[in-house]
């Protein structure tokens, strides 16, 4: 009888697609993958610590895996055993912990485990990482999308943010194993390949001397035969240059859509984030896309409660929003990360006004996400069929190239396919139509 994993995925997308490579690394020892609901001979949490709650979910989850199976072999992963491997390992039931590097290494580090010797502390200095990790491309992603990761690191050390402490510097994948993955995606038949990584926008800045960037790299995948759609993951605003914005408008098989985070909309908080532009430079940078990318959306990310924020620098980033027009907001309370710079500033905003602040941009986001939906009702747009709506099992649901939910009448072996819906209606931020 085969030996059996679970793994347990916590935060962003980059972690989903390590967690789908560790799976293949396991099938390919010869383990069977379960559910983590089920007994398994090993567990894997893949953890986050983006916010408090990501490191207290991770915590949950490692505690549900030992009362699982107290005979089984914890490995814990990922960003929070990174910064905090101490903390982890003192959880009962943790075997072994191993960060955000050597995760090529994983199924070799649990065979060598032995229980009697006590828990292993796996966890590299990831700040010493100068080039990046190569993981199989996960052939499980879905039937219709599938992520390829780019690059690995960040260098911008915004004050609130723990990421370049977890994942260390820009390291970018060579570009002949991105285009060598790529390929495999596509004979695999995905319809849709999405760029991930931790600052995808500095992909390249490692190559010194290269003059390669992540333009120059979409531009060229763009090219590859059989490649329907090119979707871009989040770029930050000083990563966005003529090049890039050229080669979504000029490749009708880049998605119009970039996902640009904001993160505040008043210049002082700007600064005291230590992000590396204004409000106004932020705002030219988006009306030069909408001139430039016919019907693109962008969308955003934005933290409410930052230190020292007051409610006149809070009017500034609705102000700020509602000028920027995004197609969606996605809103975060500040959360304080120990061993960053922002959590021992003064004036921390309270819970309270955080709360408020939050329901007050997302209701603002909501309103922009309605109205920019609404201007697609009566086109004829192309979606990726991706799976039965949940609502109501007789519809399906796909995605526009600029990640606009669409509903529509569909049938199973539509799945993973492109098709053309009129569009008729809108509900919030839901089109509904039907496929012509």
């Amino acid at each position: 009888m085969s030996k059996t994993a679970a793994i347990y995925t916590l935060g962003c997308k980059v972690n989903q697609y390590e967690s789908s490579a560790i799976a293949d690394l396991f099938r390919r020892a010869g383990y069977q993958i379960v559910d983590f609901d089920q007994p398994a001979d090993v567990y894997i949490i893949n953890t986050c610590t983006v916010t408090h709650l990501g490191d207290r979910k991770s915590r949950q989850m490692i505690r549900r895996a030992a009362k699982q199976n107290p005979a089984a072999v914890i490995a814990v992963t990922g960003c929070y055993a990174q910064t905090s491997p101490g903390e982890v390992m003192e959880i009962p039931g943790v075997d072994l912990v191993v960060g955000t590097g050597d995760k090529s290494r994983i199924v070799q580090l649990v065979e060598t485990h032995s229980r009697e010797k006590g828990p292993v502390n796996a966890v590299a200095d990831v700040m010493k990482s100068d080039c990046f990790e190569e993981l199989p491309v996960p052939t499980e992603q879905g039937k219709s999308r599938a992520f390829l990761k780019i690059q690995e690191g960040c260098n911008s050390f915004c004050a609130y943010c723990i990421i370049p402490y977890a994942r260390g510097p820009v390291r970018s994948r060579l570009p002949e194993n991105v285009f060598r993955s790529a390929a495999e995606l596509i004979e695999q038949g995905y319809k849709e390949i999405v760029l991930t990584g931790i600052h995808i926008g500095a992909y390249g800045q490692d190559f010194h001397g290269q003059n390669i960037d992540l333009g120059w790299l979409v531009e060229r995948l763009a090219k590859m035969p059989g490649l329907t759609r090119l979707r871009l993951g989040s770029v930050e605003p000083h990563d966005i240059n003529d090049a890039l914005i050229e080669a979504v408008a000029n490749n009708p098989n880049i998605c119009r859509h970039l996902h640009i985070p904001l993160q505040s909309g008043d210049d002082e908080i700007l600064a005291r984030m230590k992000r590396r532009y204004n409000a106004r430079r932020f705002l030219d940078l988006i009306n030069r896309i909408y001139k430039t990318i016919e019907g693109v959306a962008i969308t955003s990310d934005v933290i409410v409660g930052f230190p020292g924020e007051t409610e006149v620098h809070f009017q500034n980033t609705l102000n700020t929003v509602a000028k920027a027009g995004f197609a969606s907001v996605h809103v975060f309370k500040y959360s304080p990360r120990k061993g960053t710079p922002a959590a021992s500033m003064t004036n921390q905003v309270s819970p309270e006004e955080k709360e408020d602040r939050s329901k007050r941009l997302i209701e603002l986001g909501n309103r922009l996400a309605h109205e920019f939906a609404r201007r697609q009702v009566g086109k004829d747009l192309e979606v990726l069929v991706e799976q039965p709506f949940e609502k109501d099992q007789s519809l399906f649901e796909g995605h526009t190239d600029t990640y606009l939910k669409v509903v529509f009448p569909g049938e199973e072996h539509l799945r993973g396919k492109l098709v053309t819906v009129h569009i008729e209606d809108v509900q919030g931020s839901l089109l509904k139509g039907r496929i012509i």
